[in-house]
């Protein structure tokens, strides 16, 4: 798994970390029972400190989508599959908008109409 990072952004880092774990369970590159790369070789790769990448870790552990299991590391739990299931909807309706002819602009549109019914 290849983490990447924006020092720059105003994004804390360890929210970045978690959001490319969460992007890379959507599209399907992780599933359920795989392991994460240890806080300490993520840290090592990004230049960071350990304790930055076990905040994402833990963050990802509270909304269930890893478990932190002494010895194991970070692995991944099944609603990564659940993620990766929306990710075919998406593809889905993205390719279903694009057969009637919506521009993306309107389809955009209408998710976040639709997301916004739901919160």
């Amino acid at each position: 798994m290849l983490f990447r990072i924006d020092p720059t952004a105003d994004t804390p880092i360890f929210t970045q970390i978690a959001d490319n774990v969460r992007g890379e369970a959507a599209a399907g590159r992780l599933s359920s029972g795989q392991r994460l790369p240890s806080a300490r070789e993520v840290a090592g790769s990004l230049g960071v400190n350990v304790h930055t990448v076990l905040h994402a870790y833990q963050d990802l552990r509270d909304e269930g989508l890893v478990e932190l299991r002494r010895g194991r590391g970070a692995v991944v739990t099944d609603a990564a599959d659940t993620l990766a299931s929306m990710h075919d909807d998406i593809r889905k309706l993205a390719a279903k908008a694009a057969n009637a002819g919506l521009p993306p602009q309107t389809v955009a549109a209408l998710i976040q109409e639709a997301l916004r019914e739901h919160n």
